[in-house]
């Protein structure tokens, strides 16, 4: 059975984790991607935490730019728990759009996983982190956050996951039943 979301505590596995077994992967194995396209290898890119931010950033001013290329307004990604529906919204379009089978999902997953996680970031009291060499290996990645009950979350794990298994994996439930938020609502940045 698969876990919901991506976790673990201080580099030990959890009981919420995303893989059946430690060192596993079903969903979690697939390539990441910047922004730019530019292919990054899974868990060996030279992301940093410190540079999450710029990521969530940069995928905005791209659907910005996309958007106002169309008849459409402006997404309404605004860093609100709301707008996780909108990043459920858009995997959705790219599972339509794309071919499920394919081993490196799209490079747009990467930039809605570093927004997922400023989410986290600004709404539920997590910080950025670069993950050790267990965490790097449980999650398959370089970065995640840290909730402000310790726990280490993986949020570019959790979007790849909504991307292959489906709308089971709502990243606004994913939100909604996350343990470890900090019970009172961070200001905005």
């Amino acid at each position: 059975m698969h876990r919901h979301g991506s976790t673990a505590a201080h580099g030990s596995t959890a009981a919420h984790g995303i893989t059946a077994a430690h060192g596993g992967s079903t969903a979690a194995r697939g390539g990441t991607a910047a922004i730019s396209g530019r292919p990054a290898a899974r868990g060996a890119g030279r992301v940093t935490a410190a540079e999450m931010p710029r990521h969530s950033a940069g995928l905005l001013r791209a659907l910005a730019v996309r958007r106002s290329l169309t008849a459409h307004g402006p997404l309404p990604l605004d860093y609100s728990i709301a707008s996780l529906r909108v990043v459920d919204f858009l995997i959705d379009g790219l599972r339509r759009d794309g071919d499920m089978r394919a081993e490196t999902p799209p490079p747009l997953l990467f930039g809605l996983g570093s927004y997922v996680g400023e989410v986290l970031v600004r709404q539920a009291g997590a910080v950025w982190v670069d993950l050790d060499a267990s965490q790097r290996e449980y999650f398959g990645q370089r970065v995640g956050v840290r909730m402000p009950d310790g726990r280490i979350r993986s949020p570019l794990s959790t979007v790849e996951n909504r991307y292959r298994l489906g709308p089971s994996e709502s990243l606004y439930d994913f939100y909604m039943t996350l343990p470890g938020r900090s019970r009172a609502r961070r200001a905005r940045v």
